[in-house]
């Protein structure tokens, strides 16, 4: 959501609205719970040593002692709307971290009342697998980057580069030490992503990658104050707007991006999460020498009177630069308290970078701002930086030029620190903000916690109590989920597919297409993929498959290019382990993907998966409606100039396939016809995807029209 400034203009409104809409869109869907469940709380203390030999042994009704040697048990917490969640970094007075405190050692304090401590946990981590532990995985998959970040000795990493709000010249001076930082500090095990303002949420991707992670930093160039060219659709919207609009939006895109962010972050574990955000500073005011009616012609200072702010030259124009200044800071504000709340909702920490160093100025001497509005911007950006640090976990490397030990700090930090969780005795919904304060008993130790958290208004504590509210089935969200999932892949798409045989097991179909076999793609940049090992396992048989499966030859028949093949299978559960390979046999791509292997056989009805055959032109398509073993699409974004063509395999009765909306709501029935003789599926229909808006659609397949039929969903998105 945009907040309007006090006097932002209705056309600044109208256009950073949309902005921020755009990237709002690319982040996942607002968490309704900010901690997850708890079943019971870990004990208190450490455990109890065990029995030396001849020791008495534990009387009945008493636990067994505990392996010193076992893993620790992991941190849970509860959930609730006054269960509060505080990690506690704790240091001696050389930056050390402190690993041997207890329960009792902690005095956590809300708005100076004692809580009670439920929840007690150190967290220690180092970036290296255990020993004799395999090399760490590769992320190569969404299926890869999800499961590896959700281990505890895995630290996640985010570099957020905001090229708005960082000049050239400092992007060019921060390099080195991030360099640095990258070969010396990050572990093996260390999960690293990068992001600009304007990168949509799908695009950030983890990666253990050290050298690409370098190169990304390398090609990095701020753009404080450059508004020529502009480099997208979005910034040639607003390109001929006044200089003071343009740095608002600029704000507003890159504070909206970072509130994403910590969305998307928040969903991928519980545990602690670091964003190292390289900028120097926020602020909503430009100084008269820097303001111009038309940011694309680079002529600035036109049209002020108050050219220096200073009193003893203009007290008029110096009081209303004032009051601009006051006001811009409130705006500016704003934003940045949504960021931190989400932040801490999400349990990340931001670590605000200054690549300037230690800054004297905030505009070069050529842009001719006087020294009292050039120091009091300069301190108004550095102090946005440290409240966003503070208010976060985090902290800021402000006014220092060793930027490498400022990193080194935030490594320790990530790699030592206590999670405590208490149930709130006030039990706040009030909507305002309740300090938290974290001591240690301990003298000469250093805690850094968060300083508080936003509570509930009485309107959203009611929402939460109440109970989530009645959805569309969980099938729905499957599909829906599907399409950005599918839309994620690096390298290849596939597809599976089941079909009866004669034998009583089931056919298995497999098909695999580049991800710029789709018309209206780009052409690949990357090295491509000449085929693809499929190796397939399942619970009673064993390994039951090993093939290559390369890219087929072209052909009349439209094709997403890439290779189909089939094998059979016992019902049940199964494995595929689907590998890409290049030319010179690299791999580029390695999945694993879980089947539920239907009985055709056995069960009285059964729905195949759902194929789909995409053509460009009505020719295409006689030419797919005629072809038996025409090879499917994996995709699942397709143009409204497109013809698009779905078949399936259904047992036990007549099958009714419709259209319904991204809800699950029934939108329009489909016509159904045989499908083509000596093809593995039995109906078929036409998708109308001219008649369709854009949006994400659903195809639902059942066999008959009972309220209990099984059915198979496919989500489909429709461009314009």
């Amino acid at each position: 959501m945009i907040r309007p400034g006090f006097r932002s203009a209705v056309v600044f409104l109208m256009l950073s609205a949309t902005l921020v809409g755009a990237a709002a869109q690319q982040a996942s869907a607002p968490a309704g719970q900010t901690r997850p469940a708890q079943t019971n709380p870990p004990p208190q203390g450490p455990p109890p040593a065990p029995p030396q030999d001849g020791a008495a042994q534990p009387q009945q009704g008493q636990p067994p002692p505990q392996d010193p040697n076992a893993p620790p048990a992991q941190p849970t917490f509860r959930t609730g709307i006054n269960f509060v969640r505080v990690d506690a970094i704790v240091s001696d007075n050389k930056g050390r971290p402190v690993a041997d405190l207890k329960p009792e050692d902690f005095e956590v304090m809300e708005d100076g009342k004692p809580q009670s401590i439920e929840t007690f946990k150190l967290i220690r981590v180092d970036g290296n697998p255990p020993p004799g532990e395999a090399a760490p995985r590769e992320i190569n998959s969404i299926y890869a980057e999800e499961s590896e970040a959700r281990r505890d000795d895995v630290r996640l990493f985010v570099i957020f580069f905001d090229d708005y709000h960082v000049r050239l010249g400092a992007s060019l001076a921060v390099k080195d030490p991030l360099v640095k930082f990258i070969e010396t500090q990050v572990g093996p095990l260390d999960m690293i992503a990068m992001m600009y303002p304007l990168d949509p949420l799908r695009a950030v991707s983890f990666t253990r990658n050290k050298k690409a992670v370098i190169q990304q930093i390398l090609s990095w160039q701020g753009r404080k104050y450059q508004y020529i060219p502009p480099r997208n659709v979005f910034e040639e919207q607003y390109a001929n707007y006044p200089v003071e609009v343009v740095e608002k939006i600029r704000n507003q895109v890159s504070l909206s991006a970072l509130r994403g962010l910590m969305t998307r972050l928040g969903g991928m574990r519980e545990g602690r999460k670091t964003v190292i955000v390289v900028a120097e500073g926020y602020t909503d005011y430009v100084p008269p020498q820097m303001r111009g009616t038309n940011a694309q012609s680079g002529i600035k200072g036109v049209g002020t009177s108050a050219m220096t702010a200073d009193a003893s030259v203009d007290p008029v124009g110096a009081m209303a630069e004032d009051r601009t200044r006051f006001f811009g800071d409130m705006d500016i504000r704003m934003l940045m308290r949504d960021v931190t709340t989400d932040a801490n909702r999400n349990n990340v920490s931001l670590y605000m970078l200054d690549p300037r160093g230690l800054a004297g100025f905030e505009f070069d001497i050529n842009e001719g701002v006087g020294l009292t509005a050039d120091s009091s911007s300069l301190r108004t950006t550095q102090d946005s930086l440290r409240v966003m640090a503070d208010e976060t976990d985090g902290r800021a490397i402000v006014n220092r030029n060793d930027l490498g030990g400022g990193l080194a700090q935030m490594m320790r930090d990530a790699s030592a620190y206590y999670l405590i969780g208490y149930s709130s005795a006030a039990a706040p919904t009030d909507g305002r903000f309740h300090q938290i304060r974290v001591r240690v008993k301990r003298p000469g130790i250093e805690v850094r916690a968060r300083r508080g958290y936003w509570a509930l208004r009485p309107d959203e504590a009611a929402a939460v109590t109440a109970g989530p509210k009645v959805g569309p089935p969980p099938d729905v969200n499957v599909a829906l989920s599907e399409i950005a999932k599918i839309a994620r892949a690096k390298t290849v798409r596939t597809w599976v597919g089941y079909a009866p045989d004669a034998s009583g097991k089931t056919r298995v179909m497999f098909s695999w297409e580049p991800v710029t076999g789709g018309p209206g793609e780009a052409p690949s940049v990357g090295e491509p993929v000449s085929q693809v090992t499929v190796m397939a396992v399942n619970e009673s048989e064993g390994p039951v498959y090993r093939g290559k499966v390369p890219a087929a030859a072209a052909s009349a028949t439209p094709s997403p290019g890439g290779g189909q093949t089939s094998f059979l299978i016992a019902p049940g559960a199964a494995q595929v382990k689907v590998s890409a390979e290049a030319t010179g046999g690299g791999v580029l791509q390695s999945d694993l993907i879980d089947l539920a292997v239907p009985d055709f056989a056995k069960d009285a009805q059964v729905v195949g998966t759902p194929a789909l055959f995409r053509a460009r032109t009505a020719r295409d398509l006689q030419a797919l409606a005629t072809a038996a073993n025409a090879q499917p699409t994996a995709a699942r974004q397709f143009s409204r100039t497109e013809k698009l063509l779905l078949r399936v395999h259904i047992t036990g009765g007549e099958p009714a396939i419709r259209l319904m909306s991204q809800t699950g709501d029934g939108m329009s029935p489909l016509v159904v016809r045989a499908a083509p003789p000596g093809s593995p599926f039995t109906h078929e229909v036409e998708i109308p995807l001219a008649s369709l808006p854009a949006g994400d659609f659903l195809i639902e397949v059942k066999v008959g029209s009972a309220p209990d039929a099984p059915r198979r969903l496919t989500g489909v998105k429709v461009t314009g």
